[in-house]
């Protein structure tokens, strides 16, 4: 009987042994994002990783949608724009604090070379404004008595 004790003891120093050798990973840590919608199938795209072109997330500011009217640009030239532009990496601000931005180059239906500038945020892509690059609209939106304030003399 006590040589089956020692055996006992010695088979679990045994296993304490190898439990303390393979030490169990680290949890990763939990990162959440409770700005993002919440059913990952309703998101299958990582909008932090480049541009996403899907249209149902697409928002209008008040100050684009007076440069379409002034422009005769309409929501479906503008959507065109956003899935088949080409993005100016030159023009776009990707670091922007609020949300990155990206200048999108195209020709509408009626040949009107544009650049559209989108903002992605997280819950929605909004359309900053759209700029012909070829004519120059008199327009009077909202914003326009700020273009000039912070250029130099």
């Amino acid at each position: 009987m006590p040589l089956v004790l020692i055996g006992i003891l010695f088979l679990v120093l045994l296993l304490l042994r190898q439990m303390q050798k393979a030490p169990e990973p680290a949890p990763k840590p939990r990162i959440t994002d409770n700005n993002r919608p919440k059913d990952p199938a309703s998101n299958p795209t990582n909008r932090d990783r480049g541009f996403d072109r899907r249209v149902s997330y697409l928002d209008y500011s008040e100050h684009a949608r007076c440069r379409m009217s002034c422009r005769k640009i309409s929501k479906a030239e503008v959507e065109e724009i956003m899935q088949q532009g080409k993005i100016n990496y030159n023009k776009s601000d990707l670091q922007n604090a609020r949300c990155p931005r990206y200048a999108l180059e195209g020709i509408t239906r009626d040949d009107q070379r544009v650049r559209i500038i989108f903002a992605q945020c997280n819950e929605k892509t909004v359309v900053v404004t759209v700029i012909d690059l070829e004519t120059d609209y008199a327009c009077d939106c909202p914003g326009d008595e700020d273009k000039y304030k912070n250029r130099k003399g």
